[in-house]
């Protein structure tokens, strides 16, 4: 889920990126210069910049715009929300499902804010907990609502293509704040609303 349509990056002039491509090629034993390779440190460069556009968005320019005044107090879920990031550590991909609840308290927001906003932070060098932390922040901030629950399920390629080299597994991590960390039965209610279907 690109979040280019939020903010545009501009074209840079001074783009150093595909220079160091091409010198980490050259590292690798490669030739920049065969015809496969000609372009790639173009195109590494342009995903590189795609895969870290979160860093030029602030999360509440997004929300500001769609948080309404609404006499609803019953938790709202948006479940099953797909993104990929890269970790901080290793630079590769981890991706799945992010569940976002929070209990209202006078103010909404907009449908398609919640996936923009889990966008945002996804599009930044990351750490899953990191990234669950700030999603959850974020929404608290802007909409003050009783409480916040973020859940975030994902496969890490760094785990998976390096290191232990274990396919499959998975790695959930939450965060609960007010109420959600408050009061076991809102917990629990989020967590059954997340784990069927």
């Amino acid at each position: 889920m690109s979040i280019q349509n939020v903010a545009k990056s501009k074209p840079r002039i001074d783009d150093q990126i595909p220079d160091l491509i091409e010198s980490l090629l050259v590292e690798l034993g490669e030739d920049p210069e065969r015809q496969g390779l000609k372009a790639t440190p173009a195109r590494v460069s342009k995903a590189l910049r795609q895969l870290t556009d979160g860093y030029g968005v602030k999360p509440e320019d997004v929300i500001a715009g769609a948080v309404f005044d609404q006499d609803y107090d019953e938790m709202v879920l948006v479940k099953d929300i797909p993104f990929y990031s890269l970790c901080e550590h290793h630079m590769l991909p981890f991706f799945g499902r992010c569940h976002v609840g929070y209990l209202p308290k006078g103010k909404v927001v907009g449908l398609s804010k919640i996936p923009r906003l889990v966008g945002i932070f996804a599009h930044r060098l990351q750490l899953q907990e990191r990234l669950t932390n700030d999603i959850a922040e974020a929404l608290n901030s802007a909409l003050l609502p009783k409480g916040v629950g973020v859940v975030l399920e994902a496969r890490h390629l760094c785990m998976e293509m390096r290191g232990v080299e274990k396919p499959g597994g998975q790695m959930i991590t939450s965060c609960m704040l007010g109420t959600f960390r408050r009061d076991p039965r809102t917990r629990a209610e989020f967590l059954d609303l997340v784990r069927h279907p």
